[in-house]
């Protein structure tokens, strides 16, 4: 997998900025839900993981809730679990939750 844990306020500047030049995508899980969990295995067996148009962020609210909480006030999107939200130029450009996660939607980022 190429997922990226987020897990510091740090990182997520670093992600911010790295926005500037390719898409950011970061996964908001609950480690708690199913519903997060067929979400992310869905999300994880789609292969967009290996599209290096990206670079994908997994975030465990449960573990990082001050990370999670930042995130949203960071970006005005509301906190969802789970949560798709994509950056692009230092603002977030998508989001989904729920049954809406879908990777196909990552297509409209892509260069192709």
């Amino acid at each position: 997998m190429k997922w990226n844990a987020l897990t510091s306020i740090s990182q997520w500047d670093e992600i911010i900025e790295n926005s500037q030049s390719k898409p950011q995508v970061i996964f908001k899980h609950s480690t708690r839900c199913s519903i997060s969990s067929m979400a992310l295995s869905r999300f994880e067996m789609s292969g967009i993981l290996e599209n290096s148009d990206f670079d994908f962020h997994f975030l465990d609210l449960i573990q990082f809730r001050e990370v999670s909480n930042f995130v949203a006030s960071d970006t005005g999107v509301v906190h969802q679990s789970p949560q798709l939200i994509v950056l692009s130029d230092k603002k977030a450009v998508y989001d989904a939750s729920h049954g809406m996660i879908n990777a196909n939607d990552l297509k409209q980022f892509t260069k192709n």
